[in-house]
């Protein structure tokens, strides 16, 4: 049964890993409760740790094993968690992403649409209403995993993955929808592409958006398409 844990569940990954869970289910409540802990420990980084990375529903302390041990990373975390009250996040922003849905930049929409029973209008109406929360970004720079997806387009990753998927591509994966900021392999279901660059490493501020943000998908047609893609 999915839950949602009163105190953390923690777990060793090798030798310098150590992941604090605090649920196992993906949800808006438990995602803020690892953003806020993230921003504390980014702000009083336990003595030893190199790296945190928060997820879904977990944080991983990449930590030396010389200068600190998981007792007292736990010792720290739980002190945290007493300060969390007067912690505040950024206000999340809600980012436009217009979206050339299907042919050649959405090859999957009509296997999506067999899968779902629903026609292909319906899809990008469907896909394109909500405002997705963007509950965590990795896999590659600037990949934004996004929560709220109605559960009427679930439908599951390719059996095999592609060995490279364009820029820019918008995917359906089970429950979850996402898009791919730079050319990488990749296995979730394409319905469509958007002309914004995703990722510019040579800005200051290489992303458009951040964890906590908000998505909003723009249907465009090809001209659109084209005239966005011309300004890049």
């Amino acid at each position: 049964m999915e839950q949602i844990f009163k105190t953390p569940r923690m777990r060793l990954m090798g030798d310098s890993g150590l992941l604090f869970e605090f649920g196992d289910v993906i949800a808006p409540e438990i995602n803020q409760k690892v953003r806020l802990i993230t921003k504390a420990l980014e702000q009083q980084m336990p003595p030893g740790v190199n790296e945190v990375m928060p997820t879904y529903r977990s944080i991983l302390m990449i930590y030396d094993p010389i200068k600190t041990n998981p007792k007292t990373l736990a010792r720290h975390l739980d002190d945290l968690k007493n300060q969390l009250e007067g912690l505040k996040l950024s206000l999340p922003r809600t980012v436009e992403i217009p979206v050339c849905y299907g042919g050649e930049y959405g090859p999957e929409l009509p296997f999506i649409a067999e899968h779902t029973g629903l026609n292909e209008k319906e899809i990008i109406k469907i896909h394109s209403d909500p405002e997705y929360q963007i509950f965590m970004i990795g896999f590659t720079p600037g990949f934004p995993f996004l929560g709220g997806m109605d559960e009427r387009l679930t439908t599951p990753r390719l059996k095999t993955p592609r060995t490279q998927v364009p820029a820019g591509s918008v995917g359906i994966a089970n429950n979850q929808t996402g898009m791919y900021p730079v050319d990488s392999p990749g296995g979730w279901q394409l319905i469509g592409r958007t002309p914004l660059r995703l990722f510019s490493p040579e800005n200051k501020n290489p992303f458009l958006y951040a964890a906590g943000d908000r998505i909003r998908f723009k249907p465009i047609d090809q001209a659109e398409f084209d005239q966005i893609n011309q300004k890049k």
